[in-house]
């Protein structure tokens, strides 16, 4: 077979955040589909902002991802890959990245979302953003998509691995029932209604790593819901911890894995606003370390991308 003489274009696609506090109401007015934020909620939002450093860091650890994502594909491919970050409801946003790596005449391009479980609400919408701005551009470059990695062995690994990491955090004599509490963000009920996989996608990967930790007890509670009216998957991290103090339980370890890396949902919602609630009712509450951009979740990208073009047949 011949070498390609055109790189193959890797998209890592995530949600995004402010960049700085001045910037978060101008987010919001995206993620917000363009209705305006009620001032205090703004307010609100920028305090969780202040509190955890700013600004989200998700976009940095994205894009340290890409690079070393990048480096490795690269270390047996003579450069054949270029990796980008693309985001959803901040910048770089999916239809600037997908510009600029068109002036890279790629191949072929694979869209990955930084989300192991897949969802119309979430993932969904990243493959329409994409689509949008192949109809924008009029490219004819090909275009595919990883789709759910919820039980990939190694993401599972890295995650079994974390929280058994984080339960050293704990006194040796109580870390054989210290309750490891899931969560993934919840989303609105109506998901179900339209038979979209998120609720199936999270319990296969709680299964999965539930699975692997033998005798520890587990439970599983969706985070952070959304203002509006409507009502969002449940059960809630805040009753969910509330039972685990009426059960007797005085130590828990939150395992976020709906999550890769860190943000206000881990940085604020956990470690902050549960750890105090926690902490009212006398429980220490600890959470596992996110992949971010760790070797762990590096090598489980390439294992995933190598099945994918596999699957392809694209000439190597």
């Amino acid at each position: 077979m011949s070498e390609r003489t055109r790189p193959t274009a890797v998209l890592l696609m995530a949600m995004g955040g402010p960049d700085c506090l001045e910037n978060v109401e101008p987010f919001l007015l995206d993620v917000r589909g363009g209705r305006p934020t009620p001032p205090a909620l703004i307010e609100e939002i920028r305090e969780r902002y202040r509190a955890t450093g700013g600004k989200s860091p998700a976009v940095g650890i994205t894009q340290s991802l890409a690079k070393k994502l990048e480096q490795r594909l690269n270390a047996s491919s003579h450069g054949r890959y270029r990796v980008y970050v693309g985001l959803r409801h901040w910048h770089p946003f999916i239809k600037e990245t997908y510009a600029e790596l068109l002036a890279e005449q790629p191949e072929h391009i694979i869209g990955i979302c930084m989300a192991p479980q897949q969802s119309s609400l979430s993932t969904g919408a990243y493959r329409k953003k994409v689509e949008d701005a192949r109809s924008a551009f009029q490219s004819t470059v090909p275009v595919t998509y990883v789709g759910g990695w919820n039980r990939h062995p190694k993401l599972i690994a890295a995650i079994v691995n974390s929280i058994r990491q984080a339960l050293l955090t704990f006194p040796a004599e109580v870390r054989p029932t210290v309750p490891v509490l899931f969560t993934a963000h919840s989303l609105p009920e109506r998901i179900v209604a339209m038979k979209d996989p998120y609720p199936e996608e999270v319990r296969g990967t709680v299964e999965a790593v539930t699975a692997c930790l033998g005798t520890q007890p587990t439970v599983f509670a969706y985070q952070s819901q959304g203002r509006s009216n409507e009502p969002w998957l449940g059960p809630t991290v805040e009753a969910t911890l509330d039972t685990l103090h009426q059960a007797g339980h005085r130590h828990v370890l939150v395992a976020p894995i709906g999550f890769i890396c860190d943000h206000v949902e881990t940085l604020y919602d956990i470690d902050i606003e549960l750890k105090q609630l926690a902490s009212g009712k006398g429980m220490q509450l600890e959470r596992i370390a996110m992949l971010n951009d760790q070797p762990a979740l590096v090598d489980t990208l390439l294992d995933i991308l190598a099945a994918h073009e596999s699957s392809l047949c694209l000439p190597s």
